[in-house]
């Protein structure tokens, strides 16, 4: 049976499902008597179990079918939610993690999970009777024969309770029977679809044959169903026949009253959809339902939301910015022939091919952006797994994750800010009995903040714990061989930063390498962004993180240094002012500028780039600022502002600092873009 079509599908839901199991369970250990949260978890365990078997991979399916019979014990009432079953939880969605790594990379590494298996057995063990209900599934008569099938399914006591409030809330239960196609590779595949499909307007509440058989295609080619919908019998038919390989599609109101008189549990209820009965009614009440005439109308439009998105390879969406990269250049190019030319014919085209490529440009870059929620949701679960590890209480607020940023930021932030985390875990909170002494709350907090402003986004990581000591890291500093004479506070407290520095005197699992920090500030700076380490001793350390919302098209503003033509990104300009001799003062042998009454360095750019002076009038100076620091660049002259493409300067140039890459102007001269992070 070829699966390859459906890995990448089966990859990249996999990913998300255990995504959803790792917050669920850290939300469960914090309320373990949410029943809602427990119902979930069971859900999202089985949907796993059931892909994972119907792509062959067993070892992943026995994994999830062991958590199942382990969370099937909380839903009973024989086991209660507690941190040790939590850890062993979590240490089967990190083997299952690196066996879904591991089928994506096709590495066949065999991961052993006897352990944990074993661990999962004592569990379910220390539970009243084990397995029990798993028995008396296993030892029910099943009946597969067509002839048995043919009969109406059979309901008991909890299911017409049910079916009938369904009903009272003018809901409707209907007995299905779905023929499959005889010629049908993959049944399973074809009955997680019939489930999935109809899943989106209503609640399966029982199914013949139950949902192991179904997954381990232990079936002939006839599933009979219990569904309770707002749809009528003729949609839900439509939509059945619609599924592809679904041969015929009968459905049936369910007659309570006959059924009610002969009870039998002789079927196997579906794993992971059995649910409270409120809540099912909850939920199914939920689904849209509009009265009237315009009822069609309204189910029709949510029919079509569901199949509204696409997924694109990223290598599709790299390609289609720098398609759009090269449009603006030729529309740049095209608006100086014009002007050069006094082509006013042009002029009304012109304007009207600048705006559709403004247009695409803002497209592309929407599409282009993922909110930062895909690389914070990872953190809780390992601030949990630090805190046990270190015996500290603490808590992680998250704030702002729906802040948007471009994909290739995105790919990149999640390790600095792995660092910073693990840092302020480590080095930053404090133990609970210290805490108490100083008198603080004995729970640390870590706050992980993001929010846009202007044309970046701001990341911070903020504790409330013991802070930089200024005279230790000065120690560490000189032992290292820095020297700290002259250093502002500030100054001394980025050098954190610095590579192999650590104030840490013993080397953890945690931190103590002075690899951390020098990371952070390397791909920080890779991204066109900035950090800064703000801290008050025993009130906290702040982590503040500017980055550029995109990286491939920016507004600048070109500059003429001596014969050559640079530009520095708007987002860093805070204002440009006349340059006067008079404005110039010295201090510690360093030029400088008094401003609004504050005092600004000077960066003279041709002396920083060796470029040759030209005798000129009249000058400027650009007043630039990273992060907490505001500099003066002072340059010959202004040529205006414009959008510019950020061109990467390939392998050759890869080791110049001083500029983030280069731009084609509309007269064809390629000019290079200033790194004022870098100057500054």
């Amino acid at each position: 049976m070829d699966t390859s079509q459906y890995m990448s599908m089966f990859l990249e839901e996999s990913m998300e499902n255990l995504q959803t199991l790792n917050e669920s369970l850290l939300e469960l250990e914090q309320n373990p008597e949410d029943i809602d949260k427990l119902n979930e978890i069971f859900r999202v365990a089985h949907t796993i179990k059931g892909m994972a078997a119907t792509m062959g991979f067993s070892q992943m399916a026995e994994l999830t079918h062991n958590m199942e019979n382990i969370l099937s014990e909380f839903r009973e009432g024989k086991l209660k939610v507690n941190e040790k079953v939590v850890t062993v939880l979590f240490r089967c969605l990190d083997t299952l993690e690196k066996m879904v790594n591991n089928i994506s990379e096709d590495i066949s590494e065999d991961i052993s999970i006897d352990e944990i298996l074993k661990d999962l057995l004592e569990m379910a063990e220390s539970g009243e009777n084990p397995k029990a209900q798993e028995e008396k599934i296993e030892n029910t008569p099943q009946n597969t024969s067509n002839e048995d099938m043919g009969e109406r399914v059979s309901l008991n006591e909890y299911d017409i309770d049910v079916i009938k409030q369904a009903k009272e809330k003018m809901y409707n239960a209907f007995d299905i029977k779905i023929l499959i196609s005889e010629n049908t590779l993959l049944k399973a595949a074809r009955a997680f679809l019939i489930f999935k499909s109809l899943e989106e307007y209503g609640e399966i509440i029982k199914s013949v044959p139950g949902a192991e058989d179904l997954e381990d295609e232990n079936f002939e080619f006839e599933i009979n169903l219990i569904y309770i919908t707002n749809k009528e019998k003729d949609e839900v038919t439509d939509i059945l026949l619609n599924i592809s390989e679904v041969e015929k599609a009968n459905v049936e109101d369910v007659d309570i009253d006959s059924t009610a008189a002969t009870l039998s549990d002789k079927l196997v209820e579906v794993k992971g959809i059995e649910k409270a009965t409120e809540a099912k009614i909850e939920e199914v009440k939920s689904k849209p339902m509009v009265e009237g005439k315009n009822k069609d109308k309204k189910e029709v439009v949510a029919h079509k939301k569901a199949h509204q998105s696409v997924r694109v390879e990223l290598d599709r969406l790299d390609k289609f910015m720098n398609m759009v990269s090269e449009l603006v250049i030729h529309r740049t190019r095209l608006e100086q022939i014009s002007s050069v030319h006094k082509l006013t014919d042009l002029n009304e085209t012109l304007e009207q091919v600048a705006r559709a490529t403004s247009e695409l440009q803002d497209l592309v870059m929407k599409i282009r952006m993922l909110p930062l929620e895909v690389v914070f949701n990872r953190f809780p679960r390992m601030i949990r797994d630090i805190s046990k590890n270190l015996n500290k209480d603490m808590e992680l607020v998250i704030q702002g994750q729906e802040t948007e940023l471009d994909r290739t930021v995105i790919d990149e932030i999640g390790e600095p800010l792995l660092h910073l985390l693990r840092n302020a875990a480590d080095h930053g909170v404090e133990p609970s009995s210290v805490r108490i002494a100083k008198g603080k709350s004995p729970v640390g907090t870590i706050k992980l903040i993001a929010y846009a402003e202007g044309t970046k986004a701001i990341i911070k990581v903020e504790d409330d714990g013991a802070g930089l000591d200024v005279e230790r890291i000065k120690v560490k500093a000189n032992e290292s061989g820095i020297n700290t004479e002259g250093m502002t506070d500030a100054d001394v407290k980025n050098l954190i930063f610095a590579q192999g520095f650590s104030t840490n005197d013993k080397v953890t699992d945690i931190s103590g390498r002075g690899v951390g920090m020098d990371v952070v500030k390397t791909k920080i700076a890779a991204l066109g962004g900035t950090v800064d380490a703000i801290s008050e001793i025993d009130k906290g350390t702040s982590f503040i993180i500017r980055l550029p919302l995109t990286l491939q098209i920016i507004q600048a503003l070109l500059v003429k240094v001596g014969n050559e033509t640079m530009a520095i990104s708007l987002g860093y300009i805070d204002r440009v002012i006349d340059y006067k001799v008079e404005l110039i003062k010295k201090t510690n042998n360093k030029e400088v500028i008094v401003y609004n009454d504050s005092v600004i360095p000077l960066v003279r750019v041709n002396e920083k780039m060796e470029i040759k002076n030209i005798e000129i009038t009249k000058r400027y100076i650009v007043i630039v600022k990273v992060g907490e620091k505001t500099v003066g660049l002072l340059v010959d002259s202004l040529l205006g502002q414009q959008e510019i493409v950020i061109k990467p300067l390939g392998q050759t140039l890869h080791g110049i600092k001083e500029y983030i890459g280069a731009t084609i102007l509309g007269d064809g001269l390629v000019t290079l873009i200033l790194d004022v992070a870098a100057l500054v």
